[in-house]
């Protein structure tokens, strides 16, 4: 027999069968090549080290020294499914119904939440703005002193004299549904004769309306955009409510719209724009809503669905109540 000394010797000199799984190839990883899958093929050198068992692949070698990672599926977020769950936060009464479009412009990652149409009410000034800025354009021209004027007070004071005169302007709903056309909304149509504040629109086409207005892949030049952008950055006190109340203090941009329809008593209530929340990224929130008893109601409603969007990409667990910011005239 063995002396004990002897066997303790020679069970240090044989290998042991567990040394591979805990002593692993590191990879100095050149990817020579992918398939659809995700199967990624790597050249391997290798280093001995701990490696763990969570950290590193499973790969199998071939003979011409080239190891094939397994397959890692990663998995797709369902941002919508996100909003919709943090929606379920949101609580409209009565008749009250909301839809929401939102896009996280860090990330480029959007979701939307309802897909009916809506009345715009004031919002749709950025539109018609939009609108006149792109056919100025079209045209080779600048806008005219008095144009600049309806602008600013369109915009800012959400004038309706001046929506109207820029509305006759564009060419009524023909140029808003032309140029529309142009900047990709699918889902807009302008108002009968003069009534712009009924125009009918989506979420998501408001959207799509906020990336031209905010975007670089836009039809509007880059001074066209500053302009818009400025003026949305100076809403008259009494209306600064809406996506605003998802902003880190006054990091935000927007238009908000509010109309009492005359057939049934109930309020249109919406808002756009652009904020920057507490997370640091910026986010461009559609916020449509329609059926509150009284303005503050709607508004209440979508500010609480504007905080609901931004929690859905910033993960926030806090609730998406909100309340209204600021009081505001009963016409716009």
């Amino acid at each position: 027999m063995e002396s004990s000394r002897a066997a303790r010797r020679n069970h240090r000199a044989r290998p042991s069968r567990r040394r591979p799984l805990l002593y692993t190839a590191l990879a100095t990883v050149a990817v020579v090549g992918a398939t659809a899958a995700g199967t990624v093929y790597v050249k391997a050198q290798a280093h001995s080290g701990p490696v763990s068992s969570a950290a590193a692949p499973s790969a199998s070698a071939s003979g011409g020294g080239e190891a094939t990672v397994e397959p890692v599926t990663q998995p797709t977020v369902d941002y919508d499914a996100l909003l919709a769950k943090a929606m379920k936060a949101v609580t409209p009464t009565g008749d009250q119904k909301v839809s929401v479009a939102v896009l996280d412009v860090d990330s480029g990652e959007s979701a939307t939440y309802g897909g009916a149409a809506y009345d715009t009410a004031s919002i749709v000034k950025v539109d018609i703005l939009a609108t006149l800025l792109l056919q100025a354009q079209d045209a080779g021209r600048q806008l005219t002193v008095t144009e600049k004027s309806y602008a600013t007070t369109m915009i800012e004071n959400s004038d309706n004299d001046s929506a109207t005169a820029l509305w006759n302007s564009i060419g009524t709903a023909d140029g808003l549904d032309a140029a529309n056309k142009t900047f990709g909304l699918t889902g807009t149509t302008g108002g009968d004769g003069p009534l712009w504040g009924l125009t009918q629109t989506t979420a998501a086409d408001q959207l799509t309306l906020l990336q031209q207005v905010f975007g670089d892949d836009s039809k509007l030049s880059a001074a066209s955009k500053s302009y818009l952008q400025g003026l949305m950055g100076k809403i008259e006190a009494d209306q600064q409510w809406g996506v605003s109340a998802a902003a880190e203090g006054s990091r935000w941009r927007l238009k908000n719209g509010w109309l009492a329809r005359s057939t049934t008593g109930l309020w249109d209530v919406n808002s756009i724009g652009r904020v920057t929340a507490a997370d640091g990224h910026e986010y461009l929130i559609a916020v449509l809503s329609k059926g509150s008893t009284t303005q503050a109601k709607g508004i209440t409603l979508i500010e609480a669905a504007a905080k609901a969007a931004v929690s859905a990409f910033a993960g926030s667990d806090s609730s998406a109540t909100a309340s209204a910011s600021a009081s505001a005239s009963a016409t716009d």
